[in-house]
């Protein structure tokens, strides 16, 4: 009886000490917080195949939680608290208006940022080389590369004289700084910007396009945002049926049928994303981490599109470009 009684307890407290192993080997697992525009756009995927290729698998040797905006630039600061209150290890960022609320929510844990704006000159860190605090990232340049957009943009359409700049005025911050350095650009260039405003999540893009054609915009330039992102083919569709030239800042919306766009490889930089949670996971801090920006750019052109809009691409503008859709 006692050799039975001995033996129950001694299997209860192996039981015990087992399950106490295994919580405790569940909570070493690092979780990370993405706080991401939408469920379904190529950023979340891209993240993730980098995390893959550096070994982890999630579920089994990391955890991720997920948030999505979806278009409501607002819910930034809430989204943020949750995943603060869930003492995520990690977090990482992907707007102008998450990055914020995630630098006021918390300075200990580490912040991994992707962002288009330029992150010194908008208060976010203290310098490229040496952020500081507990934020890194990524940034990807869209901002700089206004006025190079319109340049091309200037040099394929001969004798463009108003460009109309499609944005979601409820995207938080971003699209407005956008549209001021696209201004400061078009001075120099003597084109005219007529702003084409949309809000989010719904946006009325066959309205935007209607002022644009009455203002007598003679191409369109979209500011990207997660939305719009959204909208890309039907964007496309628009500025074929109007036989309106377009300039865009990531290649997804020329590949969705724009006619042509400049910027960096985002899938790059998504997966770069990935490689400063590793390196924070192996214990460096993000202040000692410089923020990455890219060094190489594409000029994408959709000859398809050309030739559904009666449009030809001048030879010196077709010979720069890094990839053509035929």
């Amino acid at each position: 009886m006692k050799k039975n009684l001995f033996r129950s307890t001694l299997c209860a407290v192996l039981f015990a000490l087992c399950v106490q192993a295994q919580a405790q080997q569940a909570k070493k697992i690092p979780q990370i917080g993405l706080l991401a525009g939408n469920r379904d756009g190529p950023s979340v995927g891209e993240f993730q195949r980098g995390l893959r290729d550096l070994g982890y698998v999630e579920g089994k040797n990391i955890l991720i939680e997920y948030r999505y905006t979806e278009g409501k630039a607002d819910s930034a600061q809430s989204l943020v608290t949750e995943l603060v209150q869930l003492k995520v290890n990690i977090l990482v960022v992907t707007s102008l208006a998450g990055i914020r609320a995630a630098k006021q929510a918390t300075k200990t844990i580490p912040i991994v940022m992707l962002t288009t704006q330029d992150p010194v000159a908008t208060g976010i860190i203290d310098s490229l080389a040496r952020p500081g605090r507990n934020i890194t990232g990524v940034t990807t340049l869209t901002r700089d590369l206004s006025g190079k957009r319109l340049e091309l943009l200037k040099e394929a359409v001969v004798g463009i004289s108003r460009v109309g700049i499609l944005r979601d005025t409820n995207a938080g911050p971003g699209p407005a700084i956008a549209f001021k350095e696209y201004e400061a650009a078009a001075g120099g260039l003597k084109i005219q910007l007529q702003s084409l405003e949309v809000r989010g999540p719904n946006p009325d893009l066959e309205g935007a396009f209607q002022a644009g054609v009455k203002g007598r915009a003679s191409a369109l330039l979209t500011i990207a945002s997660f939305v719009l992102s959204r909208y890309s083919k039907q964007i496309a569709e628009l500025t074929i049926k109007n036989r309106m030239p377009s300039m865009n800042e990531v290649s997804a919306y020329v590949e969705a049928g724009g006619l042509m766009s400049y910027a960096a490889n985002n899938a790059d930089q998504y997966k770069r994303a990935a490689v400063y949670v590793d390196k924070i996971l192996k214990g460096a801090k993000p202040a000692d981490l410089p923020v990455e920006q890219p060094t190489r750019f594409e000029l994408i052109i959709n000859l398809k599109t050309a030739k559904q809009i009666g449009f030809t691409i001048p030879p010196s503008v077709l010979a720069r470009a890094d990839r053509v859709i035929r």
